[in-house]
């Protein structure tokens, strides 16, 4: 009797499912294949996330991982999945995941809390910003010569922010969130996190400059510095003033979904407004969370309703997933067949990692691990995908900036800063006898 090869129950198992889209794309109904692609992404999201976690690492990971399985089934014959990675519904869904990410990472986070993080997480976060651009900025113009300035710019972009969630999540399983170390950590993230959005907000400024014509100077890099600081500051003043009366009005509706839908509304006016004054739409997302706290909306909860954090986590666990398969789908294993790509993806994880501990460097006082704060800051997670993604959609002279044997190393470099963060954090708080 002759077994059948893996590839083949592979191709049977799959088949159905291409037949189906198929029929449904023929057949009526416009939203049948949108479905069926969405029941497949989340189910296999899931299962990847599930198994991440159980063996100690962030879930994102493992929807990360799945995604590029089923982005490359090619290799092993089938295709009957390459559609969706294309697929201008799904785009469209993990773009509005991307906005409900960003948002929910501003709520975990208060302007009050920024202003308080001191000095020496203000220090590591600088130094984490610099040093990663700086250093992704040369893997670039080394490497890759031939692509022009602004892809440097970007690829020292995408080295720029830290996991906020991911270190957080690692400290909060070891144990360690209440150590000096974790304050700094998270304080530093999250500044890393917003001084990375004005380096995005610069980079893709000038892109979108050259691509109209306009020449590089530094006056009109300063301009997009000022430009995004002033959207920051503008819309945090205003925001923590307004959004408690707005909050207020708000609840004297009691029809069902008030403060979501409020919430969800506050979140996508910023993006529209960022996107009006020439910023990436992720930045005002992020500003929207950042100044809604748990005072501005208490009047809903006082009633018995959940805050607005746990109302945001159910969509976030649809939307998000599937930006993070979507991204796993675009990834091309082949395009590591070139030693030029899988050298490119190298030299992305060691800027990665040594551009992060610069930040020990920002460390002072006694009492303090350095080098515990350096490895809790090389995880680049959801935010270097979020970099990335955009760098896909920039064009200059009708060209995208960042090909998919580009697009690709980076994905490489957020998933080994992820695989890597855990076990590196636990190794230094015990050699530290945290």
């Amino acid at each position: 009797m002759v077994r059948p090869s893996w590839k083949f129950l592979l191709l049977v198992a799959l088949a159905p499912a291409a037949a189906l889209a198929s029929q449904g794309a023929e057949h009526g109904d416009p939203v049948a294949s949108v479905v069926l692609a969405l029941t497949v992404i989340l189910v296999v999201a899931k299962l990847g996330g599930e198994l991440a976690v159980r063996l100690g690492q962030s879930a994102v990971l493992g929807e990360l991982v799945v995604g590029v399985l089923l982005g490359n089934l090619r290799m092993v014959g089938y295709s009957g999945l390459d559609h969706l990675w294309a697929d201008p519904a799904i785009d469209m869904l993990a773009r509005l995941g991307v906005l409900v990410l960003l948002f929910e990472v501003g709520l975990e986070s208060t302007v009050g809390q920024m202003l308080k993080v001191g000095l020496p997480s203000l220090l590591v976060a600088s130094l984490g910003v610099i040093t990663p651009f700086a250093l992704g900025w040369g893997v670039g113009a080394w490497l890759l010569p031939g692509h022009g300035v602004y892809v440097h710019a970007f690829l020292g972009a995408t080295l720029c922010a830290t996991s906020v969630g991911i270190s957080a999540r690692v400290l909060k399983d070891l144990g360690r969130l209440q150590t000096p170390e974790a304050r700094i950590i998270l304080g530093a993230a999250v500044l890393d996190d917003v001084m990375g959005l004005v380096v995005l907000a610069v980079v893709t400024g000038m892109i979108g400059a050259a691509d109209q014509g306009a020449s590089f100077s530094v006056a009109s890099v300063v301009g997009i510095v000022l430009k995004a600081t002033a959207f920051l500051v503008v819309s945090l003043f205003l925001g923590v003033r307004l959004s408690p009366r707005v909050f207020h009005l708000a609840s004297k509706l009691h029809a069902r979904g008030v403060l979501l839908a409020l919430g969800l509304a506050l979140c996508f006016l910023f993006s529209w407004l960022a996107n009006v004054v020439g910023l990436a739409s992720i930045v005002g997302a992020f500003a929207a969370g950042l100044i809604l706290e748990d005072v501005h909306y208490r009047d809903f909860v006082d009633r018995g309703e959940h805050p607005l954090e746990d109302l945001i986590q159910p969509i976030s666990a649809f939307l998000a997933p599937i930006f993070f398969v979507l991204m796993g789908l675009r990834t091309d294993l082949r395009s590591f067949a070139l030693p030029a790509t899988l050298g490119l993806a190298g030299a992305l994880v060691l800027a990665a990692v040594l551009g992060k501990q610069a930040c020990s460097l920002g460390v002072w006082g006694r009492g303090v691990d350095r080098l515990t704060v350096g490895f809790g800051m090389i995880p680049r997670g959801e935010v270097g995908l979020i970099f990335a993604n955009i760098g896909v959609g920039l064009t200059l002279g009708g060209q995208p900036i960042i090909d998919r044997a580009t697009f690709s190393a980076v994905v490489v470099m957020v998933m080994v800063t992820t695989l890597v963060t855990p076990i590196a954090l636990k190794f230094s708080l015990e050699r530290a006898g945290r």
